[in-house]
């Protein structure tokens, strides 16, 4: 995950920002506008890459979380146990589609997303509270 963290950091000396904040992913919007319809087939997956680890930096700095490789492999951000983003695939919908598709958009819901996040489950196996009456030895070592 360090290449992730070092390509978002070029990212960040590039576009002259000083954090991995809000800010500097109106920053990126404006950057991927201008750039977007310059931008070759060659080029793309090497600049959605380095702007996806941008993002995802920005994000993992706001609202926690790490860098994960989900089930199927795609590599994206999972903040808690239920919720998992792919700023690599925004950065990309940004370059196709414009700012209908805004990676500002999409930062600005993570936490809605969140907060919509299932609970974690419970065990309903284990009785909470534990009774009071339950003895616990100390472990022998």
């Amino acid at each position: 995950m360090e290449e992730l963290r070092a390509a978002a950091e070029a990212v960040r000396q590039q576009l002259n920002v000083p954090a991995f904040d809000e800010a500097a992913v109106r920053v990126l919007m404006d950057f991927i506008e201008t750039q977007r319809e310059a931008l070759g087939a060659v080029d793309r997956p090497n600049v959605v890459n380095a702007l996806g680890c941008f993002l995802g930096e920005c994000i993992i700095r706001s609202f926690g979380g790490s860098w994960e490789a989900n089930t199927a492999g795609v590599m994206g951000i999972q903040l808690g146990g239920h919720t998992f983003v792919r700023p690599f695939e925004h950065v990309d919908r940004q370059l196709t589609h414009g700012l209908t598709e805004s990676v500002v958009g999409f930062y600005q819901s993570v936490p809605e997303r969140l907060a919509s996040a299932p609970p974690a489950r419970r065990l309903t196996w284990i009785p909470l509270p534990l009774p009071a009456t339950t003895a616990r030895r100390p472990l022998n070592r």
